[in-house]
């Protein structure tokens, strides 16, 4: 599976300033605190959460790990 800036194309892993690359939290961005969503700093889990639900890279992720799960 990708990474969120692999799938996004932000680039943001190349300037250093993702908290998610930083962390190497790319397949659980939704988790990381002050992520870029939109050209904005999101805040806390708890704040963003429902942007994140809809975003197209939360939906990749959940789908592949319910895909992978089913074939256990």
């Amino acid at each position: 599976m990708m990474n969120c800036w692999e799938f996004k194309k932000c680039g943001r892993d190349k300037s250093g300033d993702c908290p998610a690359y930083v962390k190497r939290a790319g397949k659980v961005c939704w988790i990381v605190a002050g992520t870029m969503c939109g050209g904005q700093v999101q805040g806390t889990f708890a704040k963003k959460i429902r942007t994140c639900i809809d975003c197209d890279f939360y939906k990749y992720i959940n789908k592949r790990a319910r895909e992978r799960l089913a074939v256990k």
